[in-house]
């Protein structure tokens, strides 16, 4: 994990970090100019507990970066605007005591300001927003771990499962013959049944015909009996 020394020298290792705005907040309250977006030099100077003059020399020891990641100098129409933009945000009488650059403004975003705490040496707060960012990242780096072991346990559970399927492989296909020629043996009898169902139908029909025979014959032998009577 890099060190904090790291983090002031090495530009690459900032811009990686450079998402994790909310670590300000974490570490102090920023307080905003009214659009809830932007902040002056002397917010950010008051933000760092230092003085402006070491806000504005790092911004400008680091120009480019800086702006990279939000910085803006406001001059003229521009600057006009966006006064009075701030103005109307700030509302009624209260927008009479807002405080207006005269030639030119340096706004900073929450992303520029976190990109200030990693390059300021001389700050307490600047020091614990780095701290906070570092913690983070292990914090981060822990429950990786942890979750890569997690997910290193979970597979080879997996794969023991995996070999007792393939164990039990040939014990299925056993099973599975031997239910198929259970089926086969069930559809015989099945046939049979039926073979010796339409048979017993048969035999009841030959019973049924036998008995009006033989009823037939008995009345015939009551008809001798009285003729001969």
């Amino acid at each position: 994990m890099p060190t904090e020394v790291a983090l002031l020298e090495s530009r690459a290792l900032r811009a990686e970090r450079m998402g994790r705005v909310e670590a300000l907040d974490k570490v102090k309250s920023l307080v905003m100019l009214p659009d809830g977006i932007h902040l002056r030099t002397e917010e950010v100077a008051r933000y760092f507990e230092v003085s402006t003059e070491v806000v504005k020399k790092v911004t400008q020891r680091h120009r480019t970066e800086v702006a990279e990641n939000g910085l803006r100098l406001l001059r003229g129409a521009e600057l006009r605007a966006f006064h009075g933009d701030m103005v109307s945000l700030w509302g009624g009488e209260l927008g009479e005591s807002y405080p207006q650059a005269a030639t030119q403004l340096t706004l900073y975003t929450r992303r520029t300001v976190l990109n200030v705490a990693m390059l300021l040496r001389d700050s307490d707060i600047a020091r614990s927003v780095r701290t906070r960012l570092l913690d983070v990242e292990e914090d981060l780096r822990t429950s990786y771990v942890s979750l890569e072991r997690r997910v290193t346990r979970i597979e080879d559970c997996l794969l023991g499962v995996g070999n007792a399927l393939q164990e039990l492989g040939p014990v299925l296909v056993r099973m599975s013959q031997r239910l198929d020629s259970l089926d086969r043996k069930l559809d015989v009898t099945h046939q049979l049944v039926g073979a010796i169902s339409l048979r017993l139908t048969d035999v009841s029909q030959d019973v049924v015909r036998l008995d009006a025979r033989m009823d037939d014959l008995a009345e015939s032998l009551r008809e001798m009996s009285r003729r001969t009577g």
